[in-house]
Parts: C-alpha cells; structure tokens; sequence
C-alpha cells in the first residue's frame, strides 16, 4: 500500500501497486480523442474505462462482441450502457486499417526496439512453447497506435531479441521503409514495475518508476540496457476521485488484485 496526496493536496486513502497500474493505463489514452479503445488484460480494461470516465471522455468501449456502449461498468460484467454504434467483427478491419484504434496488448516478449513476440517461443522451426500465433499484431502495430500491458516485468520478457517477431518495433518499422513506418507508432509499455516510452532513436526508455520500486530494480529485471534520461520521475498516483471509481464503479470485486498484487 502506497500512502498518496491528490493533485489538489488533499489526503487520500492509500493506493494499491496494481490500482497505480490502473492509472498508468489510463494515462496512455489520455488526449486520444475518438478513437477505439481496445485493452487486453484486467488491469489495462480498468484503465481504459477509468479513462473515459475522466480524462478521455470521447474513446470508444466496445461491449466485447458487435456493439460500442456509452458510459463505464465494473470489468468482468455485461455493458450496461445505452449502445451508440453497432460493430460485427467486419468493420473492426476497416477501424483498424484506418488508423482509428488504439490497442494495449500483452507481448510474451518485447525487445529493445519495441518487436513483440506472442506467437512462439524458442526455435519458431520447433519451438519450445507454442503461443496464440502472430493474431493481428503486425496489422495492429503498422496501421495504428499501440501500446502494451506486463503484468510482470522479468528479463524472461523484456529480452534482447524476440524468437519470433509478431509486433512490429521501431527499427523493423524503419527498415521496411514507408508501407510500415508511415502509419507506425508504439506509444508505452506500463509493467508491474514501471512506465516505458521510447527515445528518439526508436529504443525502450524508461519514463517512471511505481512507488516503492527503484530504477535498479527495473534494470535488474531486463534483458537489455534500458535507457533513462535524468532523474526517472516516480508514476502519477490516483486522485481519490479516480480511487472511487476504481474501487466502487470499475473493478468493486478487486480482480485487479489477482493481477498485480502490491
């Protein structure tokens, strides 16, 4: 537990690891404006929610099969708001292509540059763990923005080169030359430990460190020098507005707990 202050000075109750992952989730849709939110994970769907309900009130909340609902609900229950527009998985394609979706995803692997890996693991000829298979993040990661949730960051996934690439980072990006890199754009990795952006040249960053976590302690944990630049400022704490929300509206039966504890 994280004792916090609001950005209005005011004492709040004390904050939970996972409900400052919350925030740091919501924080990487912040000025997204219309635009299709799609998180994958307890925490990052918490996030995105807790977005709208605050900073971001024009992102798009599908119901999680053909429908995009106004207003928030607790995650893990039905939508319950009035629906404003109908989506069968046909136009998701067309959302997609043209750069109207912001996705957070879950990489098995992330390497310096930002490739992700959710496909294999291993020698892709024989691998040793079979995983989803590359689904749609090349297409997700060259035509619109996109972001990526850690639920725990370890140097098993922060590693210096993916087995297998199915994101597209940075370089791969560049490379390609403008079919990839014209639409291009990775925005943040939020872990368990910390929030990540990326330097000018394309590699990971560190941006903040959660509280009680120090840089070291992030370095330690991966597989790569990660870059930092000054003094690494501490990840923005919930006001107890959002707290409220969190803990009565989005997630009342703390399933955010059973993915980050802390």
């Amino acid at each position: 537990m994280t004792g916090t202050i609001d950005q209005a000075g005011e004492a709040v109750a004390t904050a939970t690891r996972a409900e400052v992952c919350v925030v740091a989730c919501a924080e990487a849709f912040r000025d997204n404006g219309e635009m299709v939110a799609s998180a994958f994970g307890t925490i990052p769907a918490i996030g995105v929610r807790l977005a709208r309900a605050t900073f971001s009130p024009d992102l798009l909340i599908s119901d999680g099969e053909a429908q995009m609902v106004r207003g928030v609900w607790p995650v893990g229950e039905p939508a319950s708001g009035e629906v404003e527009a109908w989506t069968p998985f046909r136009t998701i394609f067309d959302l997609v292509w043209h750069g109207k979706r912001h996705v957070m995803m879950i990489p098995s692997q992330v390497d310096t540059y930002g490739n992700t890996n959710i496909s294999a693991i291993g020698d892709y000829a024989k691998p040793k763990v079979q995983l989803l298979g590359v689904r749609g993040a090349p297409g997700n990661t060259v035509s619109h923005p996109t972001s990526y949730w850690v639920p725990r960051h370890s140097p098993r996934v922060f590693v210096s080169e993916v087995d297998m690439v199915a994101g597209v980072g940075n370089d791969r990006a560049a490379e390609a030359g403008p079919a990839a890199a014209r639409f291009h754009d990775l925005r943040r990795v939020v872990t368990d430990l910390a929030v990540l952006d990326f330097a000018p040249d394309g590699a990971l960053r560190l941006a903040s460190v959660h509280p009680g976590v120090t840089v070291e302690q992030v370095r330690e944990a991966t597989g790569f020098p990660l870059a930092a630049e000054g003094e690494v400022p501490r990840t923005r704490l919930p006001t107890a507005e959002e707290l409220r929300l969190i803990r009565e509206v989005l997630d009342p039966r703390g399933l955010r707990d059973k993915e980050v504890s802390g």
